[in-house]
């Protein structure tokens, strides 16, 4: 996958822009990003480990790191900053950002989880 040839952060909407060499662009909200993020804090180190990450609503990002050429590294004002978000996942995250967000939704209301802090 190409690096982007956007990657811009709004931080009024906490909304980041993404757009790829092949036309595609994406934004993604912060909170998308932090709850579906990379990290083995989240995903687990293994299948079925994930961790349902709650009360982000309104988490945004404080810093945005470059990776080499094939990365980046999203710093969260919750602190949150492991995890490398690579091109593929990026991509990924904005052609599935319906669905995944969805999911999320969904088991925090199985749960009677929430999205606020």
């Amino acid at each position: 996958m190409e690096a982007p040839s956007e990657l811009r952060y709004d931080r009024a909407g906490k909304i980041l822009h993404v757009r790829f060499p092949d036309g595609q662009s994406f934004a993604l909200p912060a909170e998308l990003l932090r709850v579906e993020s990379p990290s083995a804090e989240v995903q687990g180190h293994g299948p079925g480990q994930k961790t349902l990450v709650t009360g982000r609503r309104h988490v945004g990002i404080i810093g945005i790191e470059p990776v080499g050429h094939y990365a980046v590294k999203l710093i969260f004002d919750d602190l949150h900053d492991s995890g490398l978000y690579t091109w593929d996942t990026l991509y990924a995250l904005g052609q599935n950002r319906d669905a995944l967000w969805q999911d999320y939704l969904n088991a925090l209301a199985e749960r009677g989880l929430r999205r606020d802090p």
